[in-house]
């Protein structure tokens, strides 16, 4: 039977900011069609599929983005990191997607693109990526959205072995701009054991429940607490090898 804990409780501030060009500068993008954005948090603890990249220390987070009317897209996203060990201690991951909206009904949009992990003092741990999302709006209320993830890998973690995860994340708004999210996470990875008791167990499950709440004097700039918790140590981490 599996156990499942708590093993953290998160805030998360998130300031996002469509545009970082000036007047002059948007106008020649958006004449190719082309968008540039960014984003930055502040969080106190950087969880990654329920595991804890920084040894449940604080995380700043930002990353840029260059987006084109056809859907095509082209970003870099960073973080700091702490894996118990002198290195490495900063993550820096560039991606590429492209993003369409499909003509069934409720109008889902498909996301699919590549994630390459990299850490700049440990370069033999970066690994590559391929996702694919799936999103509904207003699919039990107004407002609210479901999102589907499945991500492969066949280097897990610089590992040389096949990694899947798949993922379910729900939200839902409330009154005065509170919102509720839920997610559910499933990781497979080949020939590595995430189990702490010697059982060598190559899946393990992670979740999150938690609140948001969307700032209205300061457009963009959102907070959110939540609970995360995974069936294995949140410690057990493929780098420390």
């Amino acid at each position: 039977m599996m156990k499942f804990a708590c093993k953290a409780i998160a805030l998360s501030i998130f300031a996002v900011t469509s545009t970082f060009a000036m007047a002059e500068e948007t106008n020649t993008l958006s004449q190719y069609g082309l968008s540039f954005s960014g984003n930055a948090a502040l969080t106190t603890d950087y969880r990654y599929r329920g595991m804890t990249q920084t040894q449940s220390d604080p995380a700043l987070q930002g990353g840029f983005a260059l987006s084109h009317s056809s859907g095509l897209y082209a970003g870099v996203w960073g973080s700091n990191v702490n894996f118990g060990s002198a290195d490495p201690h900063l993550e820096l991951d560039p991606y590429v997607g492209y993003a369409t909206e499909l003509p069934f009904a409720g109008k889902p949009k498909l996301d699919v693109g590549l994630w390459y992990y990299g850490y700049p003092s440990a370069s033999d741990i970066n690994w590559l990526e391929l996702y694919a999302k799936l999103g509904f709006k207003d699919v039990l209320t107004s407002g609210d959205s479901l999102l589907g993830a499945v991500n492969y890998t066949n280097d897990f973690a610089g590992l040389d072995e096949n990694g899947w995860y798949v993922n379910a994340t729900y939200n839902v708004p409330f009154a005065a701009g509170f919102g509720g999210v839920a997610s559910v996470g499933y990781t497979k990875v080949d020939n590595y054991d995430f189990s702490d008791s010697g059982s060598e167990d190559d899946t393990y499950v992670d979740w999150k429940v938690g609140l948001t709440y969307n700032v209205k004097s300061v457009s963009g700039l959102t907070a959110e607490l939540a609970a995360i918790g995974t069936n294995i140590d949140a410690n057990a981490q493929p780098y420390k090898r």
